[in-house]
């Protein structure tokens, strides 16, 4: 591959990974010895730990890549090459050799795989350059990640070449190793639960407050995104408006904490956007959290949702972030002189501190949650969403006094005492009544379809999680009888589908 193709390759993978390390760069470009580079970098002597060693014939992809006939005899090394003084592993490889060009003294050495490849052929003095086949980032298996210590969020580098001797390929080699493993600024790797909304308690405001919310935590879909010191806000991965979303996070936190600097944020993960799964905050939130981290500011969750803009309405998000669970919030003070003068979601309530958290509970691991979100376009947000606050607010009193009288009295007995029906009769009662009436009158009829389907077809309870059109369906065995009918309820409809439990641990930060 020529070296501005491959240079190109590597600004791609660049866009998805954040800038790597100039070492790794210069090592997916190196025409020469890797084991000597990598006892430079490492500053130890690099050895050679062999997982697989086999003589097979070669298949048709190997042979191609040799330039021999299909079942020739070709020498199948697995190895990992570690740091000798610390037993790290630095990079797996995968090779192949034709036996058919070793001479005796090279196959030995090979056979013995506790040698490195470079080494060997320095030892034998041959001669040979390396043309570099293909440079991608990929996902490898739990194998390959477990032995590195990498958890699946991680990616990897592979590079793909040949070794040349006599102008015929005398080996064709694979290796592979982390994104940003070495040579990196330390790294700060954020990951947030989503949620579900169950619905705002009080928009009719004549006690004086308003808002309130109940939802649960879910363990996924979930946000993950890693982030280092930078001189200037860099974000890479996701699409725009999630990159427009972390900037805004970021320069909101240093702002407010004068930071001397900003960081770069590398988004792995996270929910669809404006789909009612809270993902808009999880990725503020955990944005404002990395930059925090890295700059060893403490601050709390509340805090830091203030500062990024977030709770203003909803304090679901916030306090799924902070601790996870199911979580029922008392909303804000409201009138000429309360926190909120009017009805307004989140988006359009910068500044307002999240409500308190007026009850949470561990959501029970016995009890499976489906999500069904179909792909209908962009949700309800933004001015849209503030309309329908303005046209349908206040709700009706006695909507409201039904609500309150359904989460005090089935709902939270149900959490607390793990039965079932009672929390699911209280969601389900829930979905029909106040301002989750109004989010739901709003949506297309195969959500509509859905929230009567998955019912029918067993679910404990469903409803739609905040202004939608993500479905969920509570059920005390396992789901599949629901997917088969969300299925067929779609039809052709694109969606997703996600099996996933409550999460009782809100949002957790480590160091990379």
């Amino acid at each position: 591959m020529p070296s501005a193709q491959l240079r190109d390759r590597i600004r791609m993978i660049e866009e998805v990974t954040g800038p790597l390390p100039p070492f790794q760069t210069v090592l997916l470009l190196t025409d020469g010895s890797v084991t000597t580079l990598l006892e430079a970098i490492s500053g130890a002597e690099v050895c050679v730990r062999t997982v697989a060693q086999d003589v097979v014939p070669a298949g048709e992809q190997v042979a191609t890549r040799l330039d021999i006939r299909p079942g020739d005899p070709v020498n199948h090394r697995v190895v990992e090459l570690v740091n000798c003084t610390t037993g790290g592993i630095l990079i797996y490889a995968v090779s192949h050799t034709p036996l058919g060009r070793l001479e005796p003294g090279f196959r030995d050495d090979l056979m013995r795989a506790d040698i490195p490849i470079g080494k060997i052929l320095k030892k034998h003095r041959i001669e040979s350059r390396r043309e570099i086949s293909d440079i991608r980032l990929v996902s490898p298996g739990p194998d390959i990640r477990g032995r590195f210590g990498a958890g699946p969020e991680t990616r990897f580098l592979s590079r793909t070449y040949r070794i040349i001797r006599n102008d015929l390929p005398f080996m064709a080699i694979e290796e592979l190793f982390p994104a940003g493993s070495w040579g990196r600024e330390p790294r700060i790797r954020v990951r947030a639960p989503s949620r579900i909304h169950l619905g705002l308690i009080d928009l009719h405001g004549g006690l004086g407050r308003v808002d309130g919310g109940i939802g649960i935590a879910l363990e996924s879909p979930e946000t993950v995104l890693e982030a280092e010191r930078s001189p200037v806000c860099r974000v890479y991965g996701g699409d725009e408006g999630q990159a427009a979303r972390v900037r805004q996070a970021t320069e909101a936190v240093v702002s407010r904490f004068g930071i001397p600097g900003s960081a770069a944020v590398t988004i792995l993960r996270t929910p669809p956007q404006h789909a009612g799964l809270g993902a808009g905050t999880a990725l503020s939130l955990a944005t404002g959290t990395a930059l925090c981290k890295l700059y060893g500011i403490s601050v709390t969750v509340e805090d830091l949702a203030r500062i990024v803009g977030r709770g203003g309405t909803s304090g679901i998000g916030t306090a799924a972030f902070s601790t996870g669970g199911l979580i029922v919030d008392g909303g804000h003070s409201f009138g000429q002189y309360g926190e909120k003068a009017g009805f307004r979601p989140s988006s359009a309530s910068p500044g307002v501190r999240p409500p308190p958290v007026i009850a949470r509970h561990p959501f029970p691991d016995e009890w499976q949650i489906l999500l069904v979100l179909p792909l209908l376009g962009p949700g309800v947000s933004g001015t849209g969403e503030q309309d329908i606050f303005r046209e349908c607010c206040p709700v009706p009193r006695a909507e409201v006094q039904e609500i309150c009288h359904e989460i005090v009295m089935r709902l939270l007995p149900g959490i607390v005492r793990q039965d079932l029906a009672i929390f699911a009769a209280a969601v389900s009662s829930i979905q029909d009544i106040g301002f989750k009436k109004v989010e739901t009158a709003r949506q297309a009829p195969v959500v509509h379809a859905l929230l009567a389907g998955l019912r029918e077809a067993g679910a404990a309870c469903t409803g739609m999680s905040s202004f939608g059109p993500t479905v969920y369906a509570v059920t005390g065995t396992s789901p599949v009888d629901l997917e088969e009918a969300a299925v067929r309820i779609l039809g052709e409809t694109p969606h997703l589908m996600i099996r996933t439990r409550g999460d009782n641990r809100g949002a957790s930060c480590t160091w990379i």
